[in-house]
């Protein structure tokens, strides 16, 4: 059919080129409206129609009606003898366009593949996507040297031949992707940072969740829901907190203070000791501390006329006592395998601090403020019962106050 088509353009020079242009355009806009409409979207219609939620992935990433445009291409291709003086120019273009377009296709199989891989119920936030941006690389490596080896004629061999004298520029061009591969593999074989990680790392102003690691960047969606971007490299010479470890224990700590005015500190007198008797918490406490300072005094004759003579009872201690009570009552924080304790730091100006250092049973963020929140807004309520006062800085009142006193005299 070829030859008979051949022998009359020979015999029609003026007509030939004309008729074959339109028949080449003509054909290829009905070879492309077939691919596009027919197959490509009956493959969009059978992912549709599946359970599987791997070919929707596959047939999102391919674009199929983009793909379509392969088909004509091939088809102006093969036909390009029929226009033998331009043959070679209309193959050179359509090649370069068959190549891009597979390149294309290609990292959006990769693309795919990192989709599946992610989607899969193995997954577990050890992301692949770092050596498949490698393989994009490659691949868009190797499409440059086959495009200027099409635009030149000249062997893809010959042309990577003379890469070597470029390697430095090379090397200097792709530095940080250098770097950026060699971090990822220390990233992944160490599980330094997993997707779904929530790291902090003040350089860069990062606080939340990571969200994607590639070869060059890692984003972390902060807590405000901004986005940070970091260097991949950069996570091996640079300080971060990740707090897997905390998500993976299921119980977030908890260490604050209630800072206590050093003046209200005094030894229990009986009235006192009556009265935190009553308390449920800490009754029995009071009732042993009692029995066991009765009888050291007994045993050392102990003179009781003064305060300072024998053992003696500070409201501050039993506060601490009925702290840790009340902390061993709550049902939403740890009591064993974690620590849990209640201790003393050093006096200083502000005061004496009384530390609570507890796991609560959640790493939610909002489920962890409440519970820290209602067990100091109980302490803080607290304080006064033990005839104890809250250390709190002058405010305006307080001047206020006084300045009332002296104005008084």
């Amino acid at each position: 059919m070829i030859e008979n088509i051949q022998t009359w353009a020979n015999l029609n020079p003026t007509l030939a080129p004309w008729a074959f242009s339109g028949a080449a355009v003509l054909l290829s806009l009905v070879v492309f409206l077939i691919a596009r409409y027919f197959i490509a979207r009956g493959l969009i219609y059978l992912a549709e129609r599946t359970e599987s939620k791997y070919d929707d992935i596959v047939v999102k990433e391919l674009r199929p009606f983009r793909f379509a445009w392969l088909a004509p291409l091939l088809l102006i291709y093969y036909f390009a003898n029929l226009l033998p003086e331009a043959a070679t120019f209309i193959r050179q273009i359509a090649m370069l366009l068959i190549l891009w377009l597979v390149v294309i296709t290609l990292n959006s199989l990769l693309n795919a593949v990192n989709a599946i891989y992610e989607a899969s119920p193995s997954y577990r936030g050890l992301s692949m996507q770092g050596y498949l941006d490698l393989g994009k690389i490659l691949l868009v490596l190797v499409a440059i040297v086959l495009t200027a080896s099409l635009i030149t004629g000249q062997s893809p061999l010959v042309l990577m031949s003379g890469l070597g004298a470029l390697m430095a520029l090379l090397l200097l061009l792709f530095r940080d992707t250098l770097l950026s591969f060699v971090a990822s593999i220390q990233i992944q074989s160490n599980e330094l940072v997993k997707e779904g990680d929530w790291i902090e790392m003040s350089a860069f102003g990062a606080n939340g969740d990571v969200i994607n690691i590639a070869l060059h960047t890692i984003k972390v969606q902060n807590w405000d829901k901004t986005i940070t971007v970091i260097p991949t490299y950069k996570l091996l010479d640079t300080p971060f907190k990740n707090w897997r470890g905390m998500q993976e224990s299921g119980g977030r700590r908890i260490k604050r203070a209630v800072h206590l005015d050093l003046n209200s500190i005094r030894f229990c007198d009986r009235e006192m000791l009556e009265r935190f008797g009553k308390i449920d918490l800490i009754k029995d406490y009071i009732a042993d501390k009692l029995t066991a300072i009765e009888q050291w005094n007994q045993e050392h004759d102990a003179s009781l006329e003064n305060s300072f003579n024998g053992q003696q009872i500070t409201n501050v201690g039993v506060f601490r006592a009925y702290v840790v009570n009340y902390l061993g009552s709550r049902a939403d924080l740890h009591h064993e395998g974690m620590t849990s304790m209640v201790r003393q730091l050093a006096p200083s100006p502000a005061g004496l601090p009384v530390e609570i250092y507890v796991f609560a049973k959640t790493v939610v963020w909002a489920e962890y403020e409440a519970i820290q929140a209602d067990i100091f807004d109980h302490l803080v309520a607290a304080v006064p019962q033990f005839d104890l006062r809250v250390f709190q800085q002058p405010t305006g009142v307080d001047f206020r106050a006084l300045a009332g006193l002296v104005s008084a005299d």
